[in-house]
């Protein structure tokens, strides 16, 4: 498909799936108030199937993102409160031996559902974290040699507290590399923690749906037919090549995370009532897509430069593709 029929896309498709998403994004900004920019990458990550890790303190309101936005589509939720006990079997499943028939039967674990709250994720040990990589990768779990496909459309949003918290700990670079995105909600102004203190709990029960699962996946197959142009498609290897390479850099980024940079715009620009990506866009997305990827070294932990640093680095030094209007 080229530019051409792409901009026809635009036209057709692109401003009624942006009227949905947007419709998405200003049910949930009813309960997490003043913090649009984060809704609209949560939502961005949903219409593109990816995860999200958020990272803050706690009481900010991360249950309650999460909350919304399953009411929200309509669909089934389930909460996992990770803890140093909690077994990989209370996430996945296990099978129980019934006398009656003589048989193992398989009873569901928590993450069989559609949208997944794994609360502290960092506070359950390693074995139990690597209980979600098969599920968030292959969409599937598999136990005693059985697999059993999980709902569609799938997200877990995981929250965490920061690494120094007591009694935490640090996610795996495998793990933290199966997430889309890595958001943080932040403390809201004071003029918004006044409509938090006094209108959320009314707004929270007060919340309808606004879509289903179906128009979900429906717009999720729209946003990959948003046009990435070849020029663009460079852009975007060259960023994440340049992750690679960059001096402050021990660990750069994964082919996974360019996968996830072009899933991440395209489905943004649909947001945006788009049928094609623009370098905005990846400007835009790549701190929140690729920098929890990168694994600093020594010398730029002492120099206090952080993976978002890095990026805006790479951003500078990467040549913008010249928009050619037609």
């Amino acid at each position: 498909m080229n530019e051409t029929e792409n901009r026809a896309l635009a036209a057709d498709l692109a401003e009624s799936s942006a009227k949905t998403i947007r419709a998405i994004v200003d049910n949930i900004e009813t309960v997490v108030i003043g913090k649009r920019s984060v809704v609209e990458l949560v939502v961005t990550a949903l219409i593109c199937g990816g995860h999200v890790l958020i990272e803050d303190v706690p009481g900010v309101g991360k249950t309650s993102l999460v909350s919304a936005l399953a009411r929200t589509i309509s669909c089934p939720s389930k909460r996992i409160q990770f803890t140093p006990d909690i077994m990989p079997s209370d996430v996945t499943g296990f099978s129980v031996y019934n006398q009656k028939t003589g048989e193992f039967e398989f009873r569901p674990g928590a993450v069989m559902s559609s949208i997944i709250l794994a609360d502290e994720i960092n506070r359950a040990s390693a074995k139990t974290q690597a209980s979600l990589l098969e599920a968030m990768e292959e969409k599937q779990v598999t136990v005693d040699s059985k697999t059993y496909r999980l709902e569609e459309p799938f997200m877990v949003l995981a929250t965490q507290n920061p690494i120094d918290s007591f009694g935490t700990y640090p996610l795996p670079e495998a793990q933290i590399d199966r997430f889309l995105m890595k958001l943080s909600l932040g403390y809201p102004l004071p003029e918004e923690e006044i409509r938090v203190a006094f209108e959320v709990k009314k707004a929270r029960s007060e919340l309808k749906p606004v879509t289903d699962g179906k128009t979900v996946l429906a717009l999720r197959e729209t946003a990959e037919r948003v046009y990435v142009s070849p020029e663009l498609a460079r852009y975007i290897v060259s960023i994440v090549n340049a992750t690679r390479t960059n001096p402050d850099v021990l660990l750069g980024s994964s082919p996974r995370g360019t996968i996830a940079l072009v899933n991440a715009c395209r489905a943004y620009a649909l947001y945006q009532g788009r049928g094609y990506v623009l370098p905005e866009d990846v400007k835009y997305l790549a701190p929140h897509v690729l920098a929890h990827r990168l694994l600093l070294n020594h010398e730029a932990k002492i120099a206090r430069r952080s993976e978002k640093d890095v990026i805006a680095s790479v951003l500078g030094s990467v040549v913008v593709p010249i928009r050619r209007e037609k």
